[in-house]
């Protein structure tokens, strides 16, 4: 991978969408990853305002089924399963913590999202009734360790194996743009949910009364409740936006006072520090140093622009959705 994504120098762009006060129509939505914390709850909330979703699966899909086929590790996909429907939500990619970062695991990172959606992006781009729209996965891991630094959707890619995976994973969608398919990057913060994996390793340290700081504590966390999380990825479904989109809340906080905050919503005390070198033993320096110590203070510039309203702004009442 290379530290330059051909895309980090395109400005995401908002086109108008005209009378808002028409009816708005219904689509039809491929979501691969469905079964994930993100895509369960998009295709639920998609499919309650009346969308038709059709879940990208690596199964043979069972008859009565609203599935596509696909094989990403083989390069396989049905193809015709695209033809004809409005849009695609691409979630597909294994957990970034879910274990330490081998060599082979990191293979599996990149794969599981680079590989993936080049497949993806090629299948929409030779479409002959192609999907208008892709929103396709990427982190906020694009930054790198900035700092205090306010981060924005032009701002700079940054260092780390992180930012070089998220700028694959964006480049990998070239096909599809060149094809004139309209592509939004999702660079997604740290999803709060009670069933989200980061959460919820943090919930039994913090309700025993053994909660803290991480480190020092002043590396900026970015984070988005679920709920706002899928209803701006629904908004950039129902939205001309294009290029890349921080999905994060509006109030980005340090370490110490998200602990702080978690101790609040779980009434317990967050007084226990837990040292840096404690956390590179369990999880490897690499890892522990990317997604827990890196300082990344991104700020939802595209989003609020176009008129997207949070449901929940600021940290108290995201960790309060989350956990009540």
């Amino acid at each position: 991978m290379t530290a330059n994504n051909p895309l980090s120098a395109v400005a995401s762009t908002v086109v108008p969408t005209g009378d808002h006060n028409r009816e708005r129509v219904t689509m039809d939505v491929a979501i691969t990853g469905s079964s994930g914390l993100i895509g369960t709850a998009l295709c639920r909330h998609l499919e309650q305002r009346g969308d038709r979703v059709i879940r990208v699966v690596r199964r043979a899909p069972q008859p009565g089924d609203d599935a596509i086929e696909w094989h990403p590790e083989r390069d396989e996909i049905d193809a015709g399963g695209f033809e004809g429907i409005d849009a695609v939500v691409n979630l597909a990619g294994e957990s970034i913590g879910a274990r330490r970062w081998s060599t082979e695991q990191k293979r599996r990172l990149i794969d599981t999202r680079v590989r993936s959606t080049t497949l993806l992006s090629r299948t929409l781009a030779q479409a002959s009734r192609p999907p208008a729209t892709l929103v396709s996965g990427s982190a906020m891991g694009y930054y790198g360790d900035r700092g205090s630094a306010e981060l924005r959707e032009s701002s700079a890619q940054g260092s780390g194996f992180l930012a070089d995976l998220a700028a694959a994973w964006e480049a990998a969608t070239e096909e599809a743009s060149r094809a004139g398919r309209r592509v939004a990057h999702v660079r997604t913060g740290l999803v709060l949910d009670a069933e989200a994996p980061a959460l919820t390793r943090m919930l039994l340290p913090f309700k025993l009364g053994l909660g803290g700081r991480l480190g020092s504590g002043r590396q900026f966390w970015s984070w988005i409740s679920l709920a706002d999380e899928v209803r701006a990825i629904t908004w950039l479904l129902d939205h001309d936006i294009a290029g890349p989109v921080n999905l994060v809340g509006p109030a980005p906080v340090t370490n110490a006072e998200f602990s702080r905050a978690l101790g609040r919503a779980l009434h317990r005390p967050a007084l226990l520090p837990v040292p840096k070198l404690a956390l590179r033993l369990l999880l490897g320096r690499e890892l522990a140093d990317e997604l827990l110590f890196a300082s990344q203070r991104v700020l939802p510039e595209v989003l609020l622009g176009s008129g997207f309203a949070f449901e929940h702004e600021t940290i108290d009442a995201a960790l309060a959705a989350a956990l009540h």
